[in-house]
């Protein structure tokens, strides 16, 4: 339908999560209207990001310094352990949490031959022994790998008298009880809070 130029831009944007393919000929139209200075920069964007971003070496989050600005600034003796980077993203936009963070790249997960030495357990267990940490908190996501990877964790830590706490969950704000399923309705009933 579009001559090769503009067919090959298009499957790259449609590469993108969440973007079909009428989304993504629109950026394309979006970028042949706008200017080649807007499209310099956007592209060079593009490779400043893969050239310039790397990996905090404390933590795992991307950063363009050896050690990100959270793991330089916070308290290091409050660990929030995550699946990917950009779960920290979520995490922050709480603004009460002044810990430290700790990114796993994934989870224990059998069906995708994916254990314990597939992700950054190692990392995370030095950290906790050569920083004193007091307490880990297991921000994984809460479906079946996610709940396998923090009982994991939190079986090989306890033997270090660190404290290790997993993230409340519950039926979420706005929703109806009717559309709850049982394990999260249990959930929230034993994690209930007094008025």
């Amino acid at each position: 339908m579009f001559d090769e130029p503009i067919e090959r831009l298009v499957e790259y944007f449609r590469s993108l999560p969440g973007v079909g393919k009428k989304t993504a000929e629109r950026y394309v139209f979006h970028i042949l209207e706008g200017s080649e200075e807007t499209a310099k920069n956007f592209a060079q964007s593009i490779l400043d990001v893969k050239q310039k971003v790397k990996l905090c070496s404390e933590c795992g989050n991307y950063c363009t310094t050896d050690v990100c600005s959270i793991c330089k600034k916070r308290n290091p003796k409050v660990i929030c352990v995550v699946q990917e980077p950009k779960d920290i993203v979520s995490m922050e936009k709480v603004k009460s949490f002044d810990g430290v963070y700790h990114v796993l790249f994934g989870c224990i997960n059998p069906l995708e031959n994916k254990g314990p030495n597939d992700i950054r357990i190692k990392e995370l267990l030095s950290r906790v022994s050569k920083n004193g940490v007091q307490e880990v908190i297991m921000a994984t996501n809460p479906d079946v790998e996610g709940e396998a990877t923090a009982m994991y964790v939190a079986k090989i830590l306890k033997p270090l008298g660190v404290k290790v706490t997993r993230l409340a969950q519950g039926i979420a704000m706005g929703s109806n009880i009717e559309f709850a399923d049982e394990i999260t309705l249990e959930k929230a009933l034993r994690q209930r809070q007094e008025l």
